[in-house]
């Protein structure tokens, strides 16, 4: 439509306002909209009033509704789709790791080093440096790091380096001298400090071992903390991300995110879960009510999240079975079953929902075994909604229960994609096959699976979580058919895991994951269709535009 016609266009939308009560504040026209509503397929046209859809429909009905102030986008048959809802990643967590040294993809030990001393030039002399993203899995050996090589070039400076899971550090000697760790320093519950023969220390802590070194590394103050949300929040708008679900707060960080919101500086809608780690704990951040869409729906803290086991990469996830690559191994239970039931019973009665993290198959079995009873002790015509966060290896007698108790699995697809590589080598190719990321066989039981990222774990594009989705491969289509490919989504499910499974995991779906009239128009134009496009294409889709209850907060240059 050129530029004559659509003045022509708003002219008649003017005029025929009179013919209608309140006029929208925005019309959007000419787009190809997948409104994730069945009753509304086809539209090519979405009217706003209020931060909420007013109606979608052919161009021609919608613009009949145009006031003398409404205005309108042409879309010129841009994809419009709901802003994605990133069902479990580290809000903060995403921004800080934009200002520490960056190990991901790192394919060795000398070049972690080497990015470290790059990192290190920034930082003062006596500063502590800290990193993320290391993993042994990608490197020649494959096995942990010793702490040597890091002292040899760090050994006046302390040093931490944190896996790409978040579940094992690799400190220097500078740093352990700081924590005092010695020969003598014995394991904590649940964690690990890898040892040499001789009993040393090599570095290496795991699960809640890094809490030794992590105590003594400076915090960060609240400046720190605040630039560190706002990165985070830019970084989202720019990947069409408007709701993210954080897997794990304090008290202290959501006061911090109502000054942000309070000052209209914080606009993305966050599900939070609070951290705990143990009973008193979860008394504790349960004494205050559910918060249920604050700040006009943009905050909600009803969640709790807690640690049952590790991470597969470090072998710290609980399994049924000794890890196949670390005879007699099976694995670490951070929290207790004794302890997941009072957490659990406290949260269902104080209205919380619990968000239990449990990778190994033997640790999600405990959690469905103790939520199994905990619901039988204090029955209610409502479920819970309780989510297991990654459920990366179930046993198959298992996956039937997500469905029978009402337990969504908050998966992260792009896990699948980034450890295919050597799942097998850590609990064999059969036990692999049957239950690893299992996304068919949960959906195909009943189960609702919601995705997300576990940024900066993983990268925080939705579209890499969509075509691991639907393909199971790496980006150069490795392995070839996809790793297990019975296991993939349908193009609709990733779809609707990034929409309303995470709208639903987070109580919202009467309010968000979908543009259906009286929901929040929350939208994203995209340059490339997700309906129709081949999956490859989903890679390189770029976000053109964000919107939050019909206002632009991003607008791609």
């Amino acid at each position: 439509m050129n530029t004559k016609q659509q003045m022509t266009w708003i002219l008649v939308l003017c005029l025929s306002a009179s013919l209608w009560g309140q006029a929208p504040d925005l019309i959007v026209l000419d787009a190809r909209i997948n409104s994730m509503d069945i009753r509304h397929t086809g539209a090519t046209a979405l009217a706003v009033r209020d931060g909420r859809v007013l109606r979608l429909g052919g161009d021609l009905e919608i613009s009949a509704l145009a006031g003398s102030k409404t205005k309108i986008i042409w879309a010129k048959g841009a994809f419009l789709m709901p802003g994605f809802i990133d069902s479990h990643a580290h809000f903060r967590g995403i921004g800080s790791a934009q200002r520490r040294v960056k190990l991901n993809g790192a394919s060795s030990y000398a070049e972690i080093i080497k990015r470290t001393k790059e990192a290190a030039k920034n930082h003062g002399p006596k500063e502590w440096i800290t990193g993320r993203g290391w993993d042994q899995n990608l490197w020649p050996s494959k096995v942990f790091p010793t702490h040597q090589l890091l002292s040899e070039a760090f050994p006046n400076r302390p040093v931490a380096l944190t896996r790409v899971d978040g579940h094992a550090l690799l400190a220097n000697k500078k740093a352990m001298e700081i924590a005092r760790i010695t020969k003598d320093t014995a394991n904590p519950p649940g964690g690990e400090i890898i040892r040499d023969e001789n009993g040393e220390a090599t570095g290496v802590f795991v699960d809640t071992a890094e809490s030794l070194i992590q105590n003594v590394v400076p915090q960060d103050n609240k400046n720190t903390q605040v630039s560190d949300m706002l990165a985070a929040q830019d970084l989202c708008f720019s990947l069409g991300i408007t709701t993210m679900h954080d897997a794990g707060m304090s008290r202290r960080q959501v006061d911090i995110l109502d000054e942000l919101y309070n000052s209209k500086q914080l606009q993305l809608r966050l599900y939070v879960m609070l951290g705990v780690a143990s009973p008193a704990q979860a008394q504790l951040a349960t004494a205050l009510p559910p918060r249920v869409s604050d700040h006009d729906g943009r905050l909600s803290v009803r969640a709790l999240k807690i640690y049952a086991d590790g991470a597969l990469g470090s072998r710290g996830a609980a399994l049924l079975e000794s890890y196949a690559d670390r005879d007699g191994h099976k694995g670490l239970l951070i929290t207790k079953r004794n302890s997941l039931e009072q957490i659990s019973a406290t949260a269902l009665k104080r209205g919380y929902q619990a968000c239990i993290h449990a990778i190994g198959d033997r640790a999600n079995r405990m959690v469905l075994d103790t939520w199994e009873e905990v619901f039988q002790e204090n029955p209610s015509t409502a479920t819970p909604r309780f989510r297991i966060e990654h459920a990366q290896i179930l046993h198959h007698n298992d996956i039937p229960r997500f469905a029978k108790l009402g337990i969504i699995a908050s998966m992260q697809t792009v896990h699948c994609t980034s450890d295919m590589a050597w799942v097998a080598a850590r609990v064999t190719h059969g036990r692999a096959k049957v239950g690893a990321y299992a996304w068919r066989r949960l959906l195909d039981a009943g189960a609702l699976v919601c995705n997300g990222t576990d940024a900066p774990v993983e990268g925080l594009t939705p579209f890499a979580g969509l075509f691991a989705a639907m393909t199971r491969t790496t980006a150069k289509g490795l392995p070839r058919g996809g790793w297990f490919r019975e296991q993939c989504m349908t193009r609709k499910e990733a779809l609707y895991a990034y929409t309303m499974a995470g709208a639903y995991a987070a109580f919202w779906e009467n309010q968000l994951g979908s543009l259906s009239p009286g929901k929040f128009a929350d939208f994203i134009f995209l340059d490339t269709n997700l309906d129709t496009c081949p999956p490859q294409e989903i890679l390189t889709a770029k976000v053109m535009a964000t919107f939050i209850a019909g206002n632009e907060v991003y607008r791609r240059q």
